[in-house]
């Protein structure tokens, strides 16, 4: 079964108010990370053939947490290949979403993807977090590092508008009372398997991080 059918089968399901036009990038998405991921290792060999489901739709588990509102802004701290920025910049046409990562061959993927699917919603830069000084509504990641050690890098580059929903959202998986606790952040517990089916899904959680008020 060729990638597309599958992705796009997927999507529709969990989704279902893709449109056309969006579904068909979801599939060429996946057509792009397939010829990419022969040149440079963007996402791991092995599961590329889990693509829909450990990196498309794992990303769009934030979709099913949050909903970006329009004229938002969205940063993807060490998006690595565009995950999750891209598949939810897709699902997000008019909020704008800035990617970084601080490995240059990757933002490269990232640009070219973007260019290929007409994402005029997207930037994408090879830089650190912490030397963004643009602020933003909402911050995305998967899965970086602990979230004691992440929450640094980003917790000045918000714009603090008072948006109901803002903060961070960020994808990780396994046992995470440990990681929560050391972080001592006010955190939510978003678990994918409430959401999405497969087994994979099983551990794999949505952390929200809101803005103290």
């Amino acid at each position: 079964m060729p990638y597309s059918t599958t992705i796009r089968t997927l999507l529709s399901g969990y989704f279902p108010e893709l449109t056309e036009d969006q579904l068909q990038k979801y599939e060429k998405m996946g057509e792009m990370y397939q010829e990419w991921n022969q040149k440079i290792n963007v996402i791991s060999r092995k599961d590329m053939d889990q693509l829909g489901v450990h990196h498309i739709l794992h990303s769009l588990g934030i979709a099913k947490v949050v909903q970006f509102p329009e004229h938002t802004s969205v940063m993807d701290v060490g998006t690595g290949g565009g995950l999750p920025g891209l598949p939810l910049a897709v699902m997000f046409p008019e909020v704008k979403f800035h990617l970084v990562d601080s490995i240059g061959k990757k933002i490269h993927v990232v640009q070219e993807i973007a260019r290929e699917l007409h994402l005029q919603n997207v930037t994408a830069s090879h830089t650190r977090a912490e030397q963004v000084r643009d602020k933003y509504d909402f911050i995305i990641s998967r899965a970086v590092t602990r979230l004691a050690n992440f929450w640094p890098w980003v917790m000045n580059s918000f714009k603090k508008t008072g948006l109901e929903t803002e903060g961070l959202y960020y994808l990780k998986g396994g046992d995470l009372q440990e990681e929560l606790a050391e972080s001592g952040l006010i955190t939510q517990t978003h678990n994918l398997s409430d959401y999405f089916n497969e087994e994979f899904f099983e551990t794999k959680k949505v952390i929200y991080v809101p803005l103290k008020r």
